[in-house]
């Protein structure tokens, strides 16, 4: 696993040894900063269910102004915090500990990210909660970007009850990208 583009590029980042994170593969997450590219120069940036990090170091080393770090996992947030010193992002970072609707309520009241990209664990709804968190949450307007990434076949038919809609799916071999934007009521 290595920074694909920017600042760090082609620095190798640190994983955690076993199953409890499930890094997203360099070819993924190129095609996912291709498509992002135009949005991450200055960007706020949210890492959710941040496992190493690469994802939220990725988008700091093209250009993002700020990216925070949620993960629950002691050893993961610890790789993150190497991760980022040995990539010299530290800077412009912030790792919280906590679990990740724990931390949307700390982070609440704050600027409202431009990217949100949440990985959960497949299968557990970790996702329907943070997402009913980002409802009516000041850390998503109109003009934030989430992208969940989930299994292939999972069922996005949820996702209307928790306030978002989806503008854009990404299908890879065996997962996909879900760009979602907050539904905007009629005023």
């Amino acid at each position: 696993m290595r920074v694909i583009a920017g600042t760090a590029r082609s620095l190798p980042l640190k994983c955690i040894e076993g199953l409890d994170t499930r890094p997203t593969t360099d070819r993924i997450k190129e095609t996912l900063f291709n498509m992002l590219q135009q949005d991450i120069l200055g960007c706020r940036f949210l890492d959710l269910f941040a496992g190493t990090g690469a994802i939220g170091i990725e988008a700091l080393s093209r250009g993002a102004r700020e990216a925070v770090f949620v993960e629950h996992q002691q050893k993961a947030a610890a790789c993150i915090k190497e991760n980022l010193s040995f990539t010299k992002l530290s800077d412009r970072a912030r790792v919280l500990k906590a679990d990740a609707v724990s931390a949307l309520y700390q982070l609440e009241r704050e600027e409202a990210f431009d990217i949100i990209f949440m990985d959960p664990p497949y299968g557990q709804g970790l996702e329907q909660q943070a997402l009913a968190a980002l409802q009516n949450s000041s850390l998503a307007d109109g003009q934030t970007t989430v992208i969940l990434e989930t299994t292939k076949d999972a069922a996005a038919d949820w996702i209307k009850d928790c306030g978002f809609t989806a503008c854009k799916i990404k299908n890879y071999k065996t997962n996909k990208h879900l760009f979602l934007r907050r539904i905007q009521e009629d005023s």
